[in-house]
């Protein structure tokens, strides 16, 4: 691939990588505080590994985006199933 296509697919990375946030962020309707910190920990450390990608191998940014989602989903179904997170109140 060319070099700007290369620089293109990284933005595209990016862009993927960005679109993610509001669904890190709005974890917290549906998991405990510390859950939703790790989670955009993760994020974070996503970011930093994206902008270390940038210089070294930038095709493989838009891989990030798809550990995201794999990762969010990985969480809020394990917190559902082993740590009963559920986005409805609870019964009294």
């Amino acid at each position: 691939m060319t070099r700007n296509g290369a620089r293109i697919a990284w933005w595209v990375g990016l862009a993927g990588h960005l679109v993610v946030l509001p669904w890190y962020a709005a974890s917290g309707l549906l998991a405990p505080a510390w859950a939703v910190a790790g989670l955009l920990g993760v994020w974070a450390a996503l970011l930093a590994v994206g902008l270390w990608l940038r210089r070294r191998r930038p095709l493989w940014m838009l891989l990030v985006p798809v550990v995201d989602v794999a990762v969010w989903f990985a969480t809020i179904s394990a917190g559902e199933a082993l740590g009963g997170w559920t986005a409805l109140p609870p019964s009294y």
